[in-house]
């Protein structure tokens, strides 16, 4: 399991999730709702309760225990302002994982994205030893895309209708970061 932290910005802390953080990340999700909204998969009611959120968190954990994710949140204070992680991460040959993240829109625009997507990359490789991190943004965040080449992913494609988001399959924009060029890990 994961143990990196590091501050990304100002007062903003990148850390590993934790299952006592299901109050904090229901109260930012609630929040930023509608904005997250064009870019999140259709959500029930309760996940964006605290005893939904402590399901979900449990469930990474359990992901992250057998080394399949590695979740963070971004904290300002007591608040949660963003969450990211490093999922389906894959071992032998491929040594890769994708990237996944969001920042609070009132955070929105300072530069957290970017900052804690190196982090997780930097993590990727020291903590994980992956060779490479793979992530998509839909066709219309070009907020991400942005984010993205400024970290150094380079676009490696499209996928037509990747995910059902907003109410239609988007098409969604690739991107791959190579870390390194060691061979893989045996450990």
């Amino acid at each position: 399991m994961i143990t990196f932290s590091a501050p990304v910005s100002g007062d903003v802390l990148m850390r590993p999730v934790v299952v006592e953080d299901a109050e904090a990340l229901s109260r930012a999700l609630l929040r930023n709702r509608e904005y997250l909204r064009p870019w999140d998969p259709p959500r029930d009611e309760d996940y964006f309760t605290a005893a939904g959120q402590r399901t979900r968190l449990h469930d990474q954990l359990v992901q992250a225990e057998t080394g399949r994710m590695a979740p963070w949140v971004l904290v300002s204070g007591d608040e949660i302002v963003g969450a990211l992680a490093l999922t389906n991460i894959v071992r032998l040959h491929l040594q890769s994982a994708n990237l996944g993240y969001w920042v609070d829109a009132a955070m929105a625009g300072r530069g957290l994205a970017s900052a804690a997507t190196l982090l997780a990359c930097r993590a990727a490789e020291s903590e994980l030893g992956l060779h490479r991190v793979e992530a998509g943004a839909a066709a219309t965040n070009t907020a991400s895309q942005r984010v993205l080449a400024k970290c150094g992913f380079e676009r490696i494609g499209t996928a037509t209708g990747l995910l059902f988001l907003d109410g239609a399959w988007q098409n969604h924009v690739l991107y791959q970061k190579l870390l390194n060029d060691r061979p893989p890990r045996t450990d």
